[in-house]
């Protein structure tokens, strides 16, 4: 548990959709401050979105001002592809966070998931119920990558970063 209040910046990367998540605390309690998701269309250049994603999340650090960022850990799958796509768009979040010079933290799928839920084999609905409930809300986060950035922001919140900035 963090010893005084602080602001972390989850992020569940992704090209066409990119999850986001700002947490707080209130009384040693984590509070949603926002959350959401950023998305690009495929019409355009990978190049341009990512420039598009890294605008859009330079914005949402300049509004929300965390105070570190907490990210997965690349999770290399059967689909190259698709990891490959990840990496560039996490790329982006490391990126950000280091011109900000923000502590990022990396958190494995299942570190995460036994961090929020105390299953480190939980799923997704599992994994969303525990967020309405951690966070008080009324319903779990629309999209997965919305909730799983707030996954990765509750994980953050509760693990205090090192020192250095990434980069």
């Amino acid at each position: 548990m963090p010893n005084s209040p602080r602001r972390v910046l989850g992020v569940d990367p992704g090209l066409g959709s990119f999850g986001w998540a700002v947490v707080t605390d209130e009384h040693r309690q984590p509070v949603l401050v926002a959350s959401g998701c950023l998305h690009t269309t495929s019409q355009t250049t990978t190049s341009e979105r990512l420039q598009e994603l890294y605008q859009q999340l330079v914005a949402i650090m300049s509004r929300y001002r965390p105070e570190s960022m907490a990210i997965e850990e690349l999770f290399f799958s059967k689909n190259v592809s698709t990891a490959m796509v990840v990496g560039q768009a996490r790329g982006i979040g490391l990126l950000a966070a280091a011109k900000r010079h923000l502590p990022v933290q990396e958190f494995t799928p299942t570190r995460v998931k036994l961090t929020v839920t105390g299953d480190g084999r939980a799923d997704k609905k599992q994994v969303q119920r525990m967020i309405a409930m951690l966070l008080s809300l009324p319903r779990a986060p629309k999209s997965d990558d919305e909730a799983d950035a707030v996954a990765v922001a509750l994980c953050g919140w509760q693990t205090r970063p090192l020192v250095r900035s990434h980069g």
